[in-house]
């Protein structure tokens, strides 16, 4: 294959949201999915946890309505259906109709669209022989809002908002809506995290249950991830719900730091002002939160192992020694490549959370530095034909050997 030449193809053709399509000996099945974990979220006064017969108050009820454009990016997030009901991507090779084996790849934060991740796709399904499956993380890719993107309004509140933080930086545009959401609310990121985390287990159990015609019930689970999409990844293989993952080969690309160590301010991801508010209640008054929020207490620090996985990748100083012992138990099954120049999840912090404080867990962690200009948010350009060959060659690089580390070659 040809990056580039993909690259363009395959987003003409999955453009159509066409049900099924065939390019170049792959097979992509798109499959509606509907979320049995939306009741987590923000936007209930009443919430119950099943497993463990517990009802909980809401503490922090959402404010009256401000005006129409504010109330859709505030909006309370158990009512948006687009996140409850949506749509995920199955490649798989065109020669097989069931296999054996499936690949989660996930995706990075504030993400809206997969055009850049079908390539990625397509060169690991014919690598490998497996099946890729494309699921998106709760309110990013198509479990927004339409209008989160549309760029005249967001234009428009990025402006209000600098005016009203004079010092921000990195507002934009692209930005704003998700930024705005967990500035006023930081809880967004535990709670659509976790309910991402069970809507996966939702979606394995489906396939034991041989209601997911392409893969075999007796599969196993491997997991490619890419930026924030790595700290799901690595939350999924250290709890190994039902042992789901105990064969399973975790490979990163530009991620695996605990979240305290990222550098996320870009007008790609998140303003400063939302990062201030992040950091603020994930990393320094976390356990004071915890006090006052008896449900955020019962997820996190209660019965919950899931939870307990969760808390310990938010701060490196916190829980190390849980946390590396989980690493240190899974150490065959991680790899990871990192990018010399990469400012937003600098290599030496996937180092630090990988191969922990002694460096004494033997996570391999490849270091590259493409011959070419590249940023976190854009490793393989594709905005014209300039270093067409070297792009290539790197692409391949670096899937060749995400490739070969799953099927154990």
């Amino acid at each position: 294959m040809q990056y580039l030449n993909s690259f363009l193809q395959l987003k003409k053709l999955t453009e159509a949201e066409n049900t099924f399509l065939n390019f170049e000996g792959i097979d992509a099945y798109l499959r509606e999915f509907e979320s049995e974990s939306y009741d987590l979220l923000p936007g209930k006064d009443i919430y119950r946890c099943n497993v463990h017969n517990q009802t909980f108050k809401t503490v922090n009820p959402f404010p009256p309505d401000i005006d129409e454009i504010y109330n859709n990016i505030l909006v309370k997030d158990s009512e948006i259906e687009e996140d409850r009901k949506f749509t995920y991507r199955i490649f798989m090779p065109a020669s097989k109709k069931r296999v054996d084996h499936a690949i989660f790849l996930f995706h990075g934060f504030n993400e809206k669209s997969w055009t850049k991740y079908l390539p990625w796709a397509q060169y690991i399904t014919e690598r490998t022989g497996y099946a890729v499956i494309l699921f998106p993380i709760a309110f990013h890719m198509n479990r927004t809002l339409s209008l989160w993107s549309e760029k005249r309004k967001m234009f428009k509140l990025s402006e209000d908002r600098e005016r009203m933080f004079p010092d921000i930086v990195g507002s934009s545009l692209a930005n704003v809506a998700i930024s705005m959401r967990l500035n006023s609310r930081p809880q967004r990121f535990i709670w659509s995290g976790l309910q991402t985390y069970y809507d996966i287990i939702q979606l394995m159990e489906d396939i034991k249950a041989d209601k997911i015609s392409q893969i075999s019930p007796s599969s196993d689970f491997h997991i490619v991830a890419y930026s924030i999409g790595c700290f799901l990844a690595e939350i999924l293989k250290l709890t190994n719900y039902h042992n789901y993952f105990d064969n399973s080969k975790i490979c990163f690309f530009c991620g695996g730091a605990v979240f305290n160590r990222l550098c996320p301010v870009s007008g790609y991801i998140l303003d400063s002002e939302a990062n201030i508010a992040l950091y603020s209640f994930l990393v320094e008054h976390f356990d004071k939160f915890l006090k006052k929020d008896e449900r955020l207490n019962h997820y996190i620090n209660g019965p919950h192992f899931e939870g307990k996985v969760f808390h310990s990748m938010l701060n490196y100083n916190e829980m190390r020694e849980f946390r590396e012992s989980l690493f240190r138990k899974y150490e065959n099954d991680f790899m990871a490549i990192t990018l010399k120049k990469d400012s937003v999840i600098p290599p030496h912090e996937i180092i630090n959370t990988l191969q922990g404080a002694e460096r004494d867990i033997p996570i391999p962690v490849e270091v590259l530095d493409f011959p070419f200009p590249y940023t976190h948010i854009n490793s393989f350009s594709v905005t014209g034909e300039k270093n067409k060959e070297q792009i290539d060659s790197e692409f391949r690089n670096v899937f060749e050997k995400i490739s070969r580390f799953i099927v154990k070659e």
